[in-house]
């Protein structure tokens, strides 16, 4: 039984009086949950103790109320997969052909040059022990970046809702870490380069690509445990 009030990062002060107080307790309970699927420390399954942001997430379809047991994590199926993968197909193709024409060449080099060190790592013999962290933040930290910059707070938050589902389908990290990385990285980079030589519309072809690429690596992970609860990390 994992405890939502697990330690969160530091959120400014909610304003004073009882009212502001429990808006804020709710707050960073939220934000608390979003960063343990983010880091892997809740499953698929899992069940956690109450607290009074159930009906957030549970509109959110990330956990659902079992009679006498408590506050489960939501499964991974098929059907989430399917919807995860179209969400986010649906929001990113705006956000590349938005991206495409905001992004200056200093942003797409920056991004080419921490794509190009991750996959360096990654195909290192003995891949470091931070390769799997530092490559999820370059990873997602791409999709957020476009995302973001439509500046479309409402698109932006659905998102993240999104990438939260995306993040709990997880398969056997320790064997296939970096056999995921590499593609990534050489996915996300292909993207950029085009970005970089102004071909927006073989930009567009090849994140579309990555995308769809990236649910094949899912469901070949699940169909590799026996259909089983995946439990790794999928880079996307």
């Amino acid at each position: 039984m994992w405890d939502l009030a697990k330690p969160y990062p530091a959120r400014p002060p909610a304003p004073s009086g009882p009212e502001g107080e429990a808006v804020n307790q709710r707050s960073r309970a939220y934000q608390g949950f979003r960063q343990q699927i983010i880091d892997a420390r809740i499953r698929p399954g899992q069940f956690v103790s109450q607290r009074e942001l159930v009906p957030r997430l549970e509109a959110a379809g990330l956990i659902k109320t079992v009679p006498k047991r408590g506050l489960q994590i939501a499964s991974v199926d098929m059907k989430l997969i399917r919807n995860a993968w179209q969400v986010r197909a649906m929001i990113e193709r705006e956000a590349v052909v938005n991206f495409a024409q905001v992004a200056s060449r200093e942003t797409l080099a920056q991004l080419i040059d921490s794509h190009e060190a991750i996959l360096e790592r990654a195909l290192q013999p003995r891949p470091d022990e931070a390769l799997e962290r530092d490559a999820q933040a370059v990873d997602w930290g791409l999709h957020d970046q476009m995302v973001d910059a439509i500046g479309n707070e409402i698109l932006s938050e659905i998102y993240r809702v999104n990438s939260l589902h995306v993040r709990l389908i997880r398969y056997d990290a320790h064997s296939m870490r970096p056999v995921q990385v590499v593609p990534a990285m050489r996915e996300h980079l292909q993207f950029l380069q085009a970005l970089a030589a102004g071909d927006s519309e073989g930009a567009l072809a090849r994140m579309m690509s990555h995308i769809e690429l990236s649910k094949h690596r899912v469901l070949a992970g699940m169909l590799r445990v026996g259909q089983g609860t995946p439990l790794g990390i999928v880079p996307g």
